[in-house]
């Protein structure tokens, strides 16, 4: 029996943290065994909350591939970028004649997102970001996707526009499935959700005394964040 396919992509932000490693690679790793994988780096992704990313991409493409074998991710495996299959680009032109803007906006993460970004005026391409995210998941077919719970919402869009194209031009794509990771959001150093956007986070390549150091400015008790405040840290 054939095994089910899962699609994987990550957008090259550089080094990893025990973030992206509990939200997602720990996840990658454990599947490869089960599931037939693919992997990409989603570089066109990385544009659409900052386009100047790409003079970026890529170095952080490099980087970020690194720790994925590093992490364990079988070389073996399909490993791509996005933007040199174009197929990606054109797939999301169909798809986007599928969906209305009414819905994307509707999309909870996306909300979040604006939220954190403190941005009013959004480009299309964020708006269309989970658009472009079912064409990468539908082009291989793929049967699961494991992503944490803020990109729940997103597969659920993919299996909206794969049971629209269906229903227009015939069956075509499987509607996937949402395999959720463990840890969907890993407490940063401050306690805050882990990320480079709020400098709390600890890379997977950190040397030992690096490492050291950050954890020794954790907060383990909200109620007392500095030295002098009252309580007693967990």
């Amino acid at each position: 029996m054939a095994k089910k396919r899962i699609l994987s992509g990550m957008r090259p932000s550089g080094r990893l943290h025990l973030g992206n490693y509990a939200g997602a690679l720990e996840n990658w790793v454990k599947l490869q065994n089960e599931f037939d994988c693919f992997y990409f780096v989603a570089d066109w992704h990385a544009l659409t909350t900052n386009p100047s990313a790409a003079f970026e991409v890529q170095e952080n493409t490099y980087q970020m591939i690194i720790d994925w074998l590093a992490a364990g991710i079988n070389p073996e495996n399909p490993i791509f970028i996005q933007s040199q299959i174009k197929e990606h680009a054109e797939l999301h032109l169909i798809f986007s004649m599928l969906i209305t803007t009414a819905r994307l906006e509707r999309n909870p993460t996306l909300k979040e997102q604006v939220r954190d970004l403190n941005t009013e005026n959004m480009i299309y391409g964020h708006l269309g970001y989970p658009v472009l995210q079912a064409a990468d998941i539908l082009m291989y077919r793929a049967n699961v996707v494991p992503v944490g719970e803020d990109q729940a919402p997103h597969v659920e869009i993919t299996r909206e526009i794969a049971r629209k194209f269906n229903q227009t031009y015939g069956e075509v794509f499987p509607e996937p499935e949402t395999r959720l990771t463990t840890f969907a959001r890993l407490p940063g150093l401050d306690g805050r959700k882990m990320g480079k956007s709020n400098n709390n986070f600890i890379l997977l390549s950190d040397p030992e005394e690096e490492i050291r150091k950050k954890v020794r400015t954790a907060v383990t008790d909200p109620q007392k964040v500095r030295r002098n405040d009252p309580g007693h840290p967990d």
